[in-house]
């Protein structure tokens, strides 16, 4: 911004308080309280300078603002004016910068004698003193070599950063802050000379040390007040370290005669027991290695480093040896990129010294020295020793791969776990050349990886895993054999490395797999076979084992082989490919290796890292790569015919990655044999097309009853293959494949051939010949896809609707005609059952619309079902809307309710671009759509006011709320179709943008209840989400959740932040208890569920179970105050928990069993079965008694008749649970029985309380009655 820009901002009237002004102007100084006064400050100035007839120039209010200066602020008398003097300072601020150097060199004296009463006096406030640092850094600045040679009891540049170093710890942030960043930009702009420090960097850095010094001597004291003494210095030890770093952070960097007593000081800080401080010292660090990675400031570095190393702690020291660590491995990470050869050369004094802290009983020293190790091993080893080693690099990895030999030793047996680390990290630094010098490594890690009782198994794992990795899988089992095919004696057989090598194996040698593992292999399968068809025993499945994990290792071996072109020819191909006819369960690894052959060099063909790069990543260069890419193009005929054959002879569902293997040699098969391979695929779909195919419906009925495991007709498979050949096919085969296009499509006797035909065009279009294709011949697939239209089955609606995109994206501007030819089907489509069948007719009305907004004609005469006459029309957003609103008068409510549906998404998608007039329309005639009696179209008007209410503009809606929401309120009241759960998204979304006033004014009075059922749900969940903010915002991480929906239109249409709302607040409330939740626990709800089985929501009773409050055990009632259950013809319901005596029926609950629907008519004709039919059902026995199953679960029975009385049979309709017989019981006449039977279950609507049936067959005292049942003594 200009200096006259910041000035038009402090004349404008518009600009009333601090916190404007300071948003507009860039500067960071502080503006004046008061902006009225500034701008009569200037006005005056601009008045004199007018009056005196000199320029708007910077120099000439420069001049009449230090006038000014003198009238406001003495240097005897201080502050004159100080209202004056904080706007004549913060516009001398803005002025400075755009003065030049030497008029302000001159000025210098005057101008800090002036501003010297305001920076030395404490009572000053910060405004004018911000303003005044400002100035300073300005008029410092521009002061050359000579004014910084001043001493500092001279009035110069260094008593002002004298001045400015005191206020750089001044207790005031915003102060203390404007003053660092003065001193920062005064040191990033050194004057002109060979140093490479500016002349003020020396003073500034030692007025920082001695600070820091002091502060940190204090704040090591405890003299008597202990902490609090301590904690009184460490926010001035903070400000005096930031101070430092600013310094640090400058250009140059911190001056080297001081780094020793900074390093000094620094390590003594970081092992404070405040975090913070800990954290600013390695701040400092950080700030310091980071500015001497340039090569200017480079020359600083072997004196910091070397400094460092002087500083080494004890070695036991816990506190002050790790931060020592850290700040070492930072210093050698800037030194390798400064130096990388030096640092490497000093690598091995290094790892030896660090290694020396593993021995370390401080878990803290041993994970400190072995990340420190491995930052080395990272950082420190240069490409070009791997690439092109000398001698002296070999020399390096010898004395390195000494050091880590003794890591092994007994004497580090307690860091093992951290060395296992380190031997990773030198692994990967060395990759291949570890051969040799990292063997005996490897031999001791397998070794101890071999025996039981080692407990460090997977960090072994991992130390051979990378050692397979660089060093390749040949070089690992010649140190250490498997030992599998002809064990030797005392030599353990190492099985566990065969999953190892699967999951590591990669560019290395694929010969070592043919001269290993497939020997190894046929050993394993001959012992299979042998065994015939006998029972398989644990050792046949371990050989059976042994054959597929040997088999999983090939596609390691086929990532970036490094001897392709020798190792596979005819011999390995017509192995893999029998294999793949005879060995089904080693096909996946057998296609994957096959396919990752391929596409691994095509990865290194079109990488675009350097050529140095890719060799030191792969071992492998570009050229390499296309020669194997060129060599397996010889056998990709041959190798496609198998595949092809495998693939007819798989099921469908396991086909996917012989599909994706034959992608990737169809990507590199010569031209000729491709179209060999086209042809002979395309006259076996003919042949196969002509075959007759099942008509009847009958048929049809027992295909889609066809088991998973029954093979898919051979069109179908061919079909599939010609999908995949037609992007890698020339131009010249593209019109067989249309006309094989237009041959299938219009069979629709076939559906699943017909949907592969369908994915034809959008296969097509991902290549560019195919695209190129598609363009030129869009009329004629016009012409097919309009022809077919009568023909299309439902499974391959979503497939047409694809293809009719790639049509509609590549439709010239001439042929718009397509467009409304084809969208009454796609509207229609809208309101398919299938969801992606929906999905994608949405995204093509949102295509075509877009199509029809870039203009041209549309020839009306060209579309089906129109006059000859009819006129060519514009096409634009408007038409196309226009065209869909015709559906609005369907003669059905489905045509009318897709129309609907399709305004509403298109209308979301280009709201903002129709013109206000169209949106009222459509809103209106909605409006008239609300009062339909259809649900059909009423759930589509649903939607499509929801997305108005969202996304159209509020003048366009606030006048409609009058009709919309008496609309929607008649709909509150319909429960079918979640009718009302969709008026209440509605309206709570309505209320969120237009408030409860402009709702609640349109809605009807008996309505108004519902509103206010609305905001009192949402007042209770702002009190739930206040209450649990603290709980939500350590959780916010953990619990966020993605999205339910794939697009933000459906977010609109069928989301609703209430309900998502409610159910965080609930979850919230439930699981974290506040104090303030605990108080308000009325709100919520809990469900009581039985001791037996768990509660059924889906029956009608279940709400009985749901309670407000939370449910506690009750006390033991007495037998006689317990009521049994009733049914819903108040019949006794008994159940065969007899431990049920615990007393905790709720009395309140309805007279319905747990189990059974007693309410529905299926309910009463299942128990109607159970109680005849059932285990525990009563029976006729032998002599006509009458006997009860199932006694107390134990499956014997009882007698209920008594012979000597004639008892009656016992009546009851429903199932008898929960009987406990008690002996003493009477001899029973009527209704009832032998023994006393006690129930233990719930009452409904009644008291609750015990009944006991007596042998006498009559309740005693009481009566049985519908919903309940009471009992008296």
């Amino acid at each position: 911004m200009s200096l006259a820009e910041k000035l038009d901002k402090i004349r404008s009237p518009k600009l009333q308080n601090q916190r404007e002004v300071q948003a507009v102007l860039s500067k960071a100084a502080q503006h004046p309280t008061d902006h009225k006064q500034t701008s009569v400050v200037l006005s005056a100035v601009e008045d004199t300078l007018k009056d005196q007839k000199v320029g708007n120039e910077p120099t000439a209010y420069f001049a009449a603002l230090l006038a000014l200066l003198t009238q406001s602020i003495s240097s005897s008398n201080g502050l004159i004016n100080k209202e004056l003097a904080t706007s004549v300072v913060y516009l001398l601020d803005l002025v400075t910068p755009y003065v030049r150097a030497p008029l302000l060199r001159s000025k210098f004296t005057q101008i800090l004698t002036s501003l010297a009463p305001v920076l030395t006096n404490n009572d000053v406030e910060a405004p004018l003193i911000r303003s005044s640092i400002g100035c300073l850094e300005s008029l410092l600045k521009a002061q050359d070599k000579p004014a910084w040679a001043l001493p500092p009891n001279q009035i110069g540049p260094r008593r002002a950063i004298a001045g400015l170093l005191v206020l750089a710890s001044d207790h005031r942030p915003k102060v203390r802050k404007r003053a660092q960043d003065a001193i920062a930009n005064v040191l990033k702009n050194k004057p002109p000379g060979p140093s490479l420090d500016h002349p003020a960097a020396d003073m500034c850095a030692e007025t920082a040390l001695r600070n820091v010094n002091e502060l940190a001597a204090a704040n090591g004291k405890k003299n008597g007040k202990g902490h609090k003494h301590e904690e009184q210095h460490q926010p001035s030890l903070m400000h005096a370290l930031h101070l430092v770093k600013t310094i640090a952070s400058a250009s140059g960097g911190w001056p080297s005669a001081k780094i020793e007593p900074l390093c000094e000081v620094l390590m003594s800080i970081s092992k404070s027991s405040n975090e913070y401080l800990t954290m600013a010292a390695f701040e400092i660090f950080e700030v310091i290695f980071a500015g001497m990675a340039d090569e200017v400031s480079s020359a600083k570095l072997p004196r910091l480093m070397e400094a460092i190393s002087e500083l080494r702690p004890s070695h036991n020291d816990s506190q002050l040896l790790p931060p020592w660590i850290a700040v070492i491995s930072r210093g050698y990470d800037v030194s390798a990129q400064v130096n990388s050869e030096e640092t490497f050369q000093k690598l091995p004094e290094l790892f030896e010294n660090v290694s020396s802290f593993l021995s370390s009983s401080s878990h803290n020293i041993r994970t400190s020295a072995a990340e420190c190790l491995i930052s080395f091993l990272v950082d420190c080893v240069p490409k070009s020793a791997i690439l092109e080693p000398s001698n002296a690099h070999k020399e390096v990895f010898e004395k390195i791969a000494k050091s880590t030999n003794a890591l092994l030793s007994v004497k580090f047996q307690s860091a093992w776990m951290e060395v296992f680390t380190v031997l990773s990290a030198l692994l990967l630094a060395f990759k291949w050349r570890s051969v040799g010098l990292l063997d005996e490594i490897v031999k001791i890690v397998g070794e101890l990886r071999s025996n039981d009782s080692f407990n460090g198994k997977k960090e072994a794992d991992a130390v051979l895993g990378r050692a397979v990795e660089v060093m390749g899988p040949e070089n690992v089992l010649r140190l250490l054999p498997l030992n599998l095919a002809k064990p030797k004696a005392g030599q353990p057989g190492r099985a566990w490395l065969l999953p190892i090598l699967r999951d590591h194996v990669q560019n290395t040698h694929l010969a070592n797999f043919r001269n290993e593992f497939v020997p190894l292999s046929e050993t394993m399968y001959q012992k299979v076979i042998d065994s015939g068809d006998a029972e398989k025993t644990m050792e046949i499945k371990i050989f059976e084992t042994l054959v597929n994990q040997i088999w999983g290792l090939l596609p390691g071996y086929c990532n970036h082989p490094l001897d392709l072109t020798t190792a596979f020819d005819q011999t390995f191909a017509e192995m893999l490919a029998n294999l793949l006819y005879t060995q089904t369960e080693l096909r996946t690894d057998v296609c994957k290796a096959l396919q990752i052959l391929v596409e691994s060099s095509q990865a290194a063909v079109s990488s675009e890292i350097k050529e140095s790069d890719l060799l030191f990543e792969h071992r492998t260069t570009k050229d390499d790569a296309q020669k194997n890419l060129n060599h397996l193009s010889n056998f990709a005929g041959n190798l496609l015919a198998v595949l092809f054959n495998v693939y007819s002879q798989t099921l469908p569902q396991y086909r996917g990655y012989i599909l994706q293997c034959i992608n990737a040699y169809l990507s590199i098969t010569p031209e000729k044999e491709l179209l060999d391979t086209f042809s002979r695929v395309t006259a076996m779909l003919e042949t196969a097309l002509q075959e007759p195919t099942s008509q009847t419906q009958a048929d049809k009925q027992k295909q889609k009853q066809s088991p998973l495991n029954e093979m898919p007709p051979t069109s179908h498979t061919l079909m599939d293959l010609i999908i995949t050949l037609s992007i890698y096919l020339p131009r010249p085969s593209f019109p067989t494949l249309f006309s094989l296009a237009a041959l299938i499509l219009p069979q629709s006797s076939d559906p699943q051939l017909q949907k592969k035909a369908y994915k034809l065009l959008p296969r097509l279009s991902t290549s560019t010949a195919g695209a190129l294709a598609l363009r030129d011949r869009n009329e004629e697939l016009q012409t097919l896809l309009l022809s077919t239209t009568s023909s299309v089955s439902a499974p391959a609606r979503r497939d047409r609707l694809t293809a009719l995109s790639v049509v509609v994206e590549t439709l010239p501007e001439t042929h718009l005609h397509f467009i409304p030819s084809i969208l009454s089907e796609v509207v229609i489509s809208a309101k398919e059952v299938n969801e992606k069948a929906r999905g994608a007719a949405f995204d093509l009305l949102v295509l075509m619309a877009a199509k029809m907004s870039q203009g041209g004609q549309i020839n009306q005469t060209k579309i089906p079902n129109m006059p000859g006459n009819a006129p060519t029309v514009t096409a634009s957003l408007q038409e196309f809307f226009t065209m869909v609103s015709a559906g609005l008068v369907g003669s059905t409510p489905h045509m009318i309710s897709a129309s609907i549906t399709a305004l509403t998404r298109i209308l979301y998608e280009y709201a903002s671009q129709l013109p206000h007039g169209v949106i009222k329309d459509l809103v209106e005639t909605m409006d008239l759509f609300l009062t339909s009696a259809n649900r059909e179209i009423v759930r589509s008007v649903l939607g499509f006011v929801k997305v108005a209410i969202i996304s159209l503009p509020e003048e366009i809606i606030t006048p409609k709320l009058a009709t919309l929401i008496p609309g929607l309120m008649s709909w509150s009241r319909e429960h079918k179709a979640q009718f009302r759960a969709k008026v209440k998204h509605i309206l709570e979304r309505a209320i969120r943008r237009f408030g409860y006033p402009a709702i609640e004014t349109h809605c009807p009075d008996d309505d108004k209840k519902f509103i206010n059922n609305i905001r009192k749900a949402k007042d209770r969940r702002k009190r739930h989400k206040a209450e649990d903010t603290s709980t939500q915002n350590d959780d916010k991480q953990s619990n966020k959740k993605k999205s339910r929906f794939e697009s933000e239109y459906d977010e609109a249409l069928y989301g609703s932040d209430s309900s998502s709302a409610s159910s965080s607040s609930s979850s919230n409330s439930a699981n974290h208890e506040t104090p303030t939740t605990k108080r308000n626990r009325g709100a919520q709800t809990y469900i009581t569920e039985s001791t037996t089985e768990p509660l059924d929501l889906l029956d009608r009773t279940s709400l009985a179970h749901i309670s407000s409050r939370k449910p506690h055990p009750l006390p033991s009632i007495p037998k006689k105050h317990r009521a049994s259950k009733t049914d819903i013809d108040g019949k006794l319901i008994f159940h065969d928990d007899d431990s049920s005596g615990d007393g905790d029926d709720d009395a309140m609950a309805l007279d319905f069993d747990e189990g059974e629907e007693g309410m529905s008519l299926e309910g009463g004709i299942n128990a109607y079965v159970d109680a005849i039919r059932s285990r525990d059902a009563v029976k006729r026995g032998r002599g006509g008694r009458l006997r009860v199953g199932n006694v107390k679960g134990g499956g014997g029975e009882m007698d209920v008749d008594d012979d000597d009385d004639g008892g009656s049979k016992a009546k009851g309709e429903g199932k008898k649970k929960g009987v406990r017989f008690v002996e003493g019981g009477g001899k029973g006449k009527g209704r009832g029985g032998g023994g006393r039977r006690e129930t233990a279950e719930r009452g409904g609507k009644g008291v609750g309380r015990r009944v006991e049936r007596r042998g006498l067959g009559a309740v005693k005292g009481g009566r049985v009655g519908k919903g309940g049942s009471r009992g008296r003594r």
